[in-house]
């Protein structure tokens, strides 16, 4: 009976195919997602870089890699580059500041990952001129992993 049952599933399914392509319905689908693809280069169009740096590692920790802050449409976003790398540090997180000093008001987030471009999205109050320094922080032992002097752009 199983047999039967996926048997007759998959020619359910080959038929809906077939009809689906010999149908003018599938050419508005393929139309649908040209633009939609086109909303979507519109949207990143929009991203202005406000500021950008590299970082250095702190506390005997290797961090390194681009990071920018950018305006979209919807607000600011800090985005680590696709060469962002932290070793084996415990505890990290995205945090900005100034004059090489953390506060955990200015925390953003948990680090998502230790390697590779990441997006947070900065909180609706974010002021651009009020932070000149990106921070990868350990909470646990309360020190910088690496800090980033933000250039404005």
């Amino acid at each position: 009976m199983k047999n039967f049952r996926t048997i007759a599933i998959k020619a359910i399914t080959f038929s809906a195919a077939v009809f689906a392509l010999s149908s003018p319905l599938a050419l508005n689908v393929y139309a649908a997602d040209d633009v939609a693809n086109t909303s979507q280069q519109t949207i990143v169009q929009t991203e202005q870089s406000i500021a950008s740096g590299n970082f250095s590692g702190r506390s005997d920790h290797v961090t390194k890699g681009s990071v920018e802050i950018v305006q979209t449409s919807t607000g600011y976003q800090l985005v680590l580059g696709s060469d962002f790398f932290l070793d084996n540090a415990p505890d990290p997180v995205v945090a900005l500041g100034n004059n090489n000093k953390f506060l955990v008001a200015n925390k953003i987030s948990g680090l998502r990952n230790k390697k590779g471009q990441q997006v947070y999205n900065l909180p609706a109050s974010f002021t651009p001129a009020e932070f000149a320094q990106a921070y990868i922080w350990c909470e646990r032992f309360d020190v910088p992993l690496g800090i980033a002097d933000l250039t404005k752009a």
